[in-house]
């Protein structure tokens, strides 16, 4: 393909530039000030526009997606949420699946996306992963497979497996069949250090990465988090291990998120936070002075954390609501989460891709060509106003865009 040029866009620091992409290569390749570059055969105009480094989504569950109505969910905490998915999921077939979940991806894609790791539920008829056909149970990871073949070029996608206890021969099965990391929720399991032990083992035994749903509670004293951090350090393991939610470090005293910000940090663990799920399922038993549900976002940074956030449930018994939008999420970091909006951008953007251990990518040459054009003026702009109007760049090429007519009478 050509390269393609793009001419006037403003970026994050204020200055316009020309920029331009080669589709072959994935990246970057120049960027100049307006009008130095020479006219290409493909040019598109994005004067009006900040371009930004393309947000990835690094926790989704695209298996779940779109179910709020279907499963006839109602408003309730995360054990109620469990038994409304676990309910509706003894009927999901992989056709389904596949349906909401492309529909789920069309979403993030088209408001700037362009990687997303989703977890997938293994989706055996008891819920609890311990009887039922282990292939049955296997059809949630199958239709992402397919999703991900489908999506090459367009969208990367990078599937875990979610569990809790299930048996070692699925999780083999599972990863056998082409999942790229093991999952698990540990504070869920009958014993959270062995949970966490057997995970690290068997994705050693399978060369993939790790990500845990850790702490996902409000309870200082859930441990998860430390628990990981300190297999990790003791095991050396080297395949990325990542920990999301992490809900609980945000309820203990400011000294002890300092400490076990450290060792997560010193064990190399990236971790993701997800504003909007626990926003609305976390603190619903505290009538006054509500806990903000999210994890010790600062003390995280302040120890040089990977720190990533997402958006977690897209409209299931999890989250009724969610835009699939990750500069919605952004704008939560700063309102919940009190982060200037650089940082909150830079959650969803640079330190999403590195927590899914993706190259870096942006508005700068020799980076790689997945950018986001969002109608505004500043980064304040883009995560405030919403700004539906984008152009979605995935390695120099043009995959979405939004267009809005308004007309005020």
């Amino acid at each position: 393909m050509p390269p393609l040029l793009l001419r006037g866009a403003r970026l994050p620091d204020g200055d316009v530039r020309d920029l331009l992409l080669d589709p072959d290569s994935g990246l970057v390749v120049r960027v100049a000030p307006p009008g130095l570059l020479p006219p290409g055969p493909q040019e598109l105009d994005l004067a009006g526009y900040l371009l930004l480094p393309a947000p990835a989504e690094p926790h989704a569950h695209l298996d779940k997606a779109l179910t709020w109505d279907l499963a006839g969910a109602l408003p309730g905490d995360l054990p109620s949420a469990v038994t409304a998915w676990r309910a509706y999921a003894a009927r999901v077939t992989e056709e389904d699946v596949f349906q909401r979940a492309g529909r789920a991806v069309d979403e993030l894609c088209a408001n700037g996306v362009t990687a997303v790791r989703t977890h997938v539920d293994l989706l055996t008829d008891d819920g609890n992963h311990t009887t039922g056909d282990p292939l049955r149970g296997l059809r949630g990871l199958r239709a992402l497979l397919r999703l991900r073949r489908q999506l090459r070029g367009r969208v990367r996608l990078q599937i875990a497996v979610l569990h809790i206890d299930a048996p070692d021969e699925l999780l083999h099965q599972a990863l056998d069949l082409g999942a790229d990391l093991l999952g698990g929720c540990p504070h869920l399991s009958a014993d959270p250090a062995a949970s966490v032990e057997r995970t690290l083992r068997i994705a050693a035994e399978h060369r993939v990465g790790v990500d845990l749903h850790a702490d996902e509670t409000l309870d200082p004293g859930a441990g998860d988090l430390r628990l990981l951090a300190r297999a990790v350090r003791e095991r050396g393991f080297v395949a990325g291990v990542t920990a999301s939610h992490c809900v609980s470090l945000g309820a203990v005293e400011p000294d002890e998120a300092a400490r076990t910000a450290k060792e997560v940090a010193a064990a190399g663990i990236g971790v993701v936070a997800l504003p909007l799920t626990n926003l609305y399922l976390q603190g619903r038993g505290y009538p006054s002075s509500t806990p903000r549900g999210l994890t010790a976002v600062r003390a995280l940074l302040d120890a040089g954390v990977r720190f990533a956030a997402g958006g977690d449930n897209i409209r299931d018994p999890f989250n009724p609501v969610g835009r699939a939008d990750p500069l919605e999420t952004a704008s939560l970091l700063v309102m919940a989460g009190h982060l200037a909006p650089d940082e909150a951008l830079h959650a969803v953007t640079a330190g999403a891709r590195a927590v899914l251990g993706l190259p870096a990518a942006g508005p700068h040459e020799g980076a790689v060509a997945d950018l986001l054009a969002v109608r505004a003026q500043t980064v304040s702009e883009a995560l405030g106003a919403s700004c539906p109007e984008r152009l979605v760049f995935a390695g120099g090429r043009l995959v979405s865009r939004t267009s809005v007519v308004r007309e005020l009478y």
